[in-house]
Parts: structure tokens; C-alpha cells; sequence
């Protein structure tokens, strides 16, 4: 049933159909042991399964739920064909991590979207840096635009002339605000999943529009106008739910506007404190996920188990079935951990859709259980 360990995982390979009424349970069992005896990562090799069912579902299922708790991970590998078919028939193929070889599955192990943004973050943040002691920002047109056009000339009141292509720096810096932006994007995530992709886009405009402001504007005054008009277009006009956001807004509005100024080296600093600093918070924060209670209400003797539990794998919550309680009608009472992001109602919704047998479904926050 299960190899030895390779590196920090350990490969699980059945070599029968995981079907329900003796493979399946067993299976389920061997999963859910493992995790208890330590193991973290887990592979599991399906080239040698020849058909699953709901029972082999539901076995993997709790796997990949019991993996996310502990902080660990199930990964699938070489299913056959009649395996994914059913596994996309219960939408369940985007779920787990499913990769064409046992091999694949161990090189996924490797964080490598950590690794492509600390690459990516180090290159950016070292060519800020180098950029800002190659050219100071007295030689980096800010202003300049404006200065000439109150002048009317090609030639700043009291400056050098500017150069032909500072149209094409100041592009430049429009571009160097536009990659900060995607960089603190893709290490913090809006707390609103409703409005998540237009806030993770405004949160890249809102740095281009800090540099653009800079550029345009130019003189101290208007500096300081900028600096207050971009704070009361945050506070008032941006439709924002946790104050974390409102802070990772207004500082990437202050690292374009160093970008737009030319102080790229402040520019550059600042974003690489930035990162560390969201890393170091996410790092040292107590509320990973949502502690809530739900009760699902069930027409009938039989309960839809399988159809509830697909529900949760696909939203990537952790859960655990507490109470069940039956008459005409069945209730079951699950504790799960969910993202504070996710959509409660969206949930509700998916769990009562047309044909699955759920009646009701109520949410509420977990009654902290006594010593």
C-alpha cells in the first residue's frame, strides 16, 4: 500500500479499485493514520486503480481535508483515465493536486510560486535600487514637464535642458510602479472575495496612478496636494472591508509616487521592507482561517455526504462532521475552518443546489469549547 518515504513525502500506491464497502474504508483508514503517525505530505500513486466511487471519493476527500488541517498535502498521481473521469464528474479534478507521474508530484513539492517572487522581488528591488544611485532624481526630469510648459520652452526655469527621451523615462517609471503593484499583489490578497480581482487590479492602478500623479504634478505644493487628494480618494471612495487593505493602498500610492518622483533607491527599499514586512505579519499572525459552526438540514433518511463534503474540498475548507441528529429528516452539524475571504451565501448556495436533497443550511461562529 505505501512506499518509502522520498525526501519530505511519503507515496501511497493502492493496487485496487477504491470502491465502497471494504477497499475504500481501508484506504480511508491507512490515509487518516498516516497523518496521525506525522507525516505531512503525502503522494498518492493511482496508476494501479483501476475504477473509484463515491466511497473512494469521499476517502480521498477527507484525505486532502485532514492534510489542509494539519498543514500538509495529498497529491494525486497517474490516474487513469476512467479515475479522472469520475473525478471531473464530481468536480473534483481542479480540487487536488493531480500530476502525470510520481515524479512530477515530488517536484511539485518545491514552493516554486515562493520561489518565482523572491526571484522576482529580488531582481526588481535590486534594479530600483541601482537605478536610483545611477541616477539621482535631480537628474531624473521630475517636474520638469511642468516647469517647461509654464515656461513655455523646451527648457526648464532654472534647470539643464531636458533630455529627448524623457517621455520615455517617465514610461519607464509608469512601468516600474506597474510591477511594484503586481509584486505586493501577489504576496497580499484583498479580504473580499466578492470584489478580490478588481481589488487586486485597483491595488496595481493605485501605484501607476501615484507615479503618473508625481510625474504630472512635479513642484512641492502640488506634492502635498497629491499626497492628501490620494488619501481622501482611498478613505472615501474606495470600497474596502479590512483596514489591513486600506494601509496596502495608501503605501503603494506612496511607492508610486517615489517611483514618479525618481527616488527609485526609496522606491526600491521601500518595496523590499514592504514584502518582508507582509511576510513577517502573515508569518506572526494567530488567525489563519474562520472558526464557524454549520448546520445542513437534509430531506429524507439519506444524507447527500458526499455531495456536502465536495462542496467543502472545492473551497478549500477544512472540516470536521460533530453531531447528527435524525427523524423525518437529517441534520448534521459540521466545525469547519474556512478562509475569511470566502462567500458564506455563495457556500449556502452551492450546498443546497437543485437535486442535492439539502433543505437548509445556517451558519454561526464556534462556542469556544471549555478546558
Amino acid at each position: 500500500m505505501s512506499r518509502p518515504a522520498v525526501g519530505d513525502r511519503l507515496v501511497m500506491s493502492p493496487m485496487k479499485a477504491l470502491v465502497a464497502g471494504g477497499a475504500a474504508e481501508a484506504f480511508e483508514r491507512h490515509l487518516q493514520q498516516l497523518f496521525r503517525s506525522g507525516y505531512r505530505n503525502l503522494v498518492v500513486d493511482l496508476s494501479g486503480v483501476p475504477a473509484i466511487d463515491s466511497g473512494g471519493i469521499r476517502a480521498l476527500v477527507r484525505g486532502h481535508t485532514t492534510g489542509q488541517r494539519v498543514g500538509g498535502t495529498l497529491r494525486l498521481a497517474a490516474a487513469s483515465p476512467a479515475v479522472s473521469r469520475v473525478l471531473e464528474l464530481a468536480h473534483l479534478a481542479g480540487v487536488f493536486e493531480m500530476y502525470d507521474s510520481v515524479d512530477a508530484a515530488r517536484m511539485a513539492s518545491w514552493p516554486w510560486r515562493t520561489i518565482r517572487i523572491t526571484a522576482g522581488a529580488t531582481v526588481l528591488c535590486t534594479a530600483l535600487v541601482w537605478a536610483g544611485l545611477r541616477w539621482p532624481v535631480e537628474l531624473s526630469g521630475v517636474g520638469d514637464v511642468a516647469e517647461s510648459a509654464l515656461t513655455g520652452g523646451g527648457t526648464p526655469a532654472g534647470g539643464a535642458p531636458m533630455h529627448a527621451f524623457n517621455p520615455f523615462v517617465q514610461l519607464l517609471k509608469l512601468v516600474a510602479a506597474a510591477l511594484i503593484g503586481q509584486l505586493i499583489t501577489a504576496l497580499h490578497q484583498p479580504t473580499s472575495r466578492e470584489r478580490g480581482r478588481s481589488m487586486e487590479q485597483a491595488q496595481t492602478l493605485l501605484c501607476v496612478s501615484g507615479a503618473m500623479v508625481m510625474i504630472i504634478i512635479g513642484n512641492s505644493v502640488a506634492r502635498a496636494f497629491g499626497i492628501a487628494g490620494a488619501a481622501s480618494i482611498i478613505r472615501f471612495r474606495t470600497p474596502v472591508d479590512d483596514p489591513k487593505d486600506v494601509t496596502i493602498l495608501f503605501l503603494l500610492m506612496g511607492l508610486g509616487m517615489s517611483t514618479g518622483l525618481g527616488a527609485f533607491a526609496v522606491a526600491g527599499l521601500g518595496t523590499a521592507f514592504l514584502c518582508v514586512a507582509l511576510l513577517a505579519l502573515d508569518t506572526l499572525s494567530t488567525q489563519k482561517a474562520r472558526a464557524l459552526s454549520v448546520e445542513i438540514l437534509a430531506s429524507g433518511r439519506h444524507f447527500p455526504t458526499t455531495h456536502v463534503e465536495n462542496v467543502f474540498a472545492r473551497n478549500q475548507i477544512v472540516f470536521e462532521p460533530r453531531e447528527i441528529s435524525q427523524s423525518d429528516d437529517v441534520t448534521i452539524k459540521y466545525h469547519t475552518w474556512l478562509d475569511p475571504r470566502t462567500s458564506l451565501e455563495e457556500l449556502s448556495v452551492q450546498l443546497m443546489e437543485e437535486g442535492a436533497g439539502v433543505k437548509s443550511v445556517a451558519w454561526e461562529h464556534q462556542k469556544r469549547e471549555r478546558a
